[in-house]
């Protein structure tokens, strides 16, 4: 059998025992040299305490006394006697007859003591080894409280706890009556067995959790005290007897959350390091760890039972902790397939003033683990679309986060941006704030990286009230203003004809005395000289659709106004700068005039010609380049004039709805 190291002697101290184990043995040892007229023969060694003994009593029941007593008066037991000095009185009272105060707390070292004597049957019939199983058979392992008192003294009496199956048994009585207590239905439905279902949709917080565990079962508040190596030994026994996963996982889901995760458990392990070392708490805290990374549940088991925030919580102490590389990926592969359920607070993000946050090894991983998603979804065609777009928001809305560093280039912000396909982004509106924030930390860079960044942003998936926020942003670059302004201005268009279209479609009805048409089958009749929007005794016969309708109208005739006079000061100010333009031009043309041979160079045709597919080389179609060239005057002229005539038009168009009146909408139908 093996050796232990030392321990202390308070293995087999009870608060039933009595305190006066020792003078009770003196007068024993005393009554039985009375008796037998025999005096005490033997000495006895136990660490730094002497016992002065007889040779029969000890050599008739234990084998280990009768093999050295032989020729030798005096034992030393050795330092790894289990139960130390404390526990050898014990044995000893029982050596000379007296009746052993046994409890759930010296059992287990009275047994290992015993079994270190050879106090077995062979010996003596009703010996010790017999006595102490039938206590820890009939009495310890029938309560769950006796039994998870044996089991915290089985850890200071290895491995000799272990070799005897104490361990083994206590484990097993443990999950016994754990899952009798799961299985009680009058126990579920006075209080049902806490789970973690409930929390799988919420943000992770590992308070929440604590307070949880606390305020319900008891039953797992005990597990998750025990030493780790104990409670994996008890989850694969309740794993093993049947219980539930739903069960299991919150169990381990808690003691992760005590020992690993819990601010109160990080403040003992940094105070430990100055006494033990910042090695051997960290070493600690990795066992741990990898244990419960080890625990926990893959695949379809996983995604019902344990939180997405749970994992995040847990990868983001393997990066502290240095965790390997099998389980950071194990951790990875569970993320990735439960990433639309996220939110973004549980991404992982570098800590605040950290240099380097575009290579930080936080962001290093979240790329990993949304390339993994992307990944996996082009290999599985039947991923939902609600879920890409989901994962392309949460991850667009991190990057805001990020977009922050101020040491983050174009380039690799650009490349951040990519790791979402395109076509998952339905809504621009979350890129482009994170767009917007980085320009605003990076206004130093060139109008071409601004380009460059802004290039990912598709109006027609932005809203008009994004457009118009983006009209009037002055960080972003003209193209993207001009795209904006006419997206917006297709939109406005159309709201208007939808406005004017349905008071035709009203006003042919007053006309013709009825609205009975393929467009408008359920529309009633009106009186001529009556308005559409007018309240009265027939409001009521009219049908639900037409009120609707009108509803419609109203609300789009009064955004249209809101929107034209918004946009209106961005216009102008465009508007402005264009003419600006256009005079510089001009006045450039007045000195290109001046001089014969640049004229005589411009009317020749080659050089045309040259000059137009020089154009159209640096500026192909489809290319997202800057709105006015630096090419050749010519081509910017003509542009600036096409530019303005339509900042003129959709100004124009404005001030002419805007004189109108909202309140009488017959007129917009004309």
């Amino acid at each position: 059998m093996e050796v232990v190291s030392p321990k202390d002697y308070s293995v087999a101290s009870s608060p039933y025992s009595s305190p006066n184990i020792g003078a009770l043995l003196k007068i024993k040892v005393i009554t039985w040299s009375q008796q037998t007229g025999l005096p005490v023969s033997v000495r006895v060694r136990v660490k730094d305490k002497i016992f002065s003994l007889h040779k029969f009593p000890l050599t008739s029941k234990s084998g280990y006394f009768k093999k050295r007593l032989n020729d030798a008066s005096d034992v030393e037991l050795p330092e790894t006697f289990p139960g130390g000095p404390e526990t050898f009185e014990m044995i000893a009272m029982f050596v000379y007859g007296s009746s052993t105060l046994i409890d759930p707390f010296n059992v287990v070292a009275l047994r290992c003591a015993a079994e270190f004597l050879e106090m077995t049957e062979d010996h003596c019939s009703g010996n010790l080894c017999e006595r102490f199983d039938l206590y820890l058979n009939q009495v310890v392992l029938q309560s769950w409280d006796d039994t998870l008192i044996a089991l915290q003294r089985c850890q200071m009496l290895l491995p000799w706890s272990e070799d005897l199956l104490i361990v083994s048994r206590c484990i097993e009585s443990l999950a016994f009556m754990a899952c009798m207590e799961v299985l009680d239905p009058e126990r579920r439905r006075d209080t049902p067995v806490v789970t973690v279902e409930e929390l799988a949709s919420q943000d992770w917080s590992c308070e929440i959790i604590k307070d949880d565990a606390v305020s319900q079962d008891l039953w797992m508040r005990d597990l998750i005290a025990l030493p780790f190596g104990f409670f994996k030994r008890v989850i694969g026994s309740l794993r093993k007897q049947g219980m539930k996963e739903k069960y299991v996982s919150p169990i381990i889901v808690f003691y992760a959350n005590k020992w690993v995760l819990s601010k109160k458990t990080r403040q003992f392990w940094e105070s430990s390091c100055d006494k033990i070392g910042e090695g051997g708490m960290n070493s600690k805290a990795s066992v741990i760890l990898q244990g419960v990374v080890d625990l926990l549940p893959v695949g379809d088991k996983a995604r019902k039972v344990i939180p997405v925030g749970f994992y995040f919580a847990l990868l983001s102490r393997s990066l502290e902790l240095g965790l390997t590389t099998e389980s950071k990926a194990k951790l990875q592969d569970q993320i990735t397939s439960l990433l639309h359920f996220s939110q973004v607070e549980n991404f992982l993000l570098p800590e605040s003033g950290a240099k380097l946050m575009s290579s930080s090894m936080e962001l290093v991983t979240m790329e990993s683990i949304i390339s993994a998603y992307v990944a996996s979804s082009s290999r599985v065609n039947q991923t939902p679309e609600a879920s890409n777009y989901r994962v392309a928001e949460l991850w667009d809305a991190y990057l805001f986060n990020i977009a922050a560093d101020p040491d983050m280039g174009p380039k690799r912000f650009m490349e951040l941006i990519e790791r979402v396909p395109p076509s998952y982004r339905q809504n621009h509106y979350p890129l482009y704030k994170t767009i917007n924030s980085f320009l605003k930390t990076h206004s130093g860079i060139s109008q071409d990286d601004k380009g460059a960044v802004c290039k990912y942003l598709d109006c027609q998936r932005l809203s008009q009230e994004a457009c118009i926020e983006a009209v009037q942003d002055e960080l972003m670059p003209l193209r993207l203003i001009v795209q904006a302004l006419f997206v917006q201005q297709l939109n406005t268009h159309k709201a208007f004809k939808e406005c004017s279209d349905s008071f035709r479609y009203a006003h042919c009805g007053d006309m013709s005395g009825s609205l009975s048409s393929s467009r408008y089958p359920y529309s009633a009749s009106q009186n001529l000289g009556e308005s559409p929007y007018t309240d009265g005794p027939e409001l009521s016969s009219r049908p639900l659709s037409f009120l609707l309708q009108k509803d419609n109208v109203m609300q789009n005739f009064k955004f249209s106004t809101t929107e034209y006079e918004s946009t209106s000061f961005r216009i102008q100010n465009l508007e402005q700068e264009l003419m600006s333009l256009k005079r510089s031009l001009q006045l450039h043309n007045i000195v290109t005039k001046a001089e014969p041979n640049l004229i005589k160079s411009q009317k020749m045709k080659p050089c045309g010609i040259e000059t137009r597919s020089l154009s159209k080389r640096s500026n192909p179609i489809g290319q997202a380049t800057s709105c006015i060239s630096s090419v050749n005057f010519a081509s910017q002229r003509r542009y600036a004039n096409r530019l303005l005539k339509v900042f003129r038009r959709i100004t124009l168009f404005g001030s002419r709805k805007l004189k109108r009146k909202p309140g009488t909408p017959s007129q917009l139908s004309k």
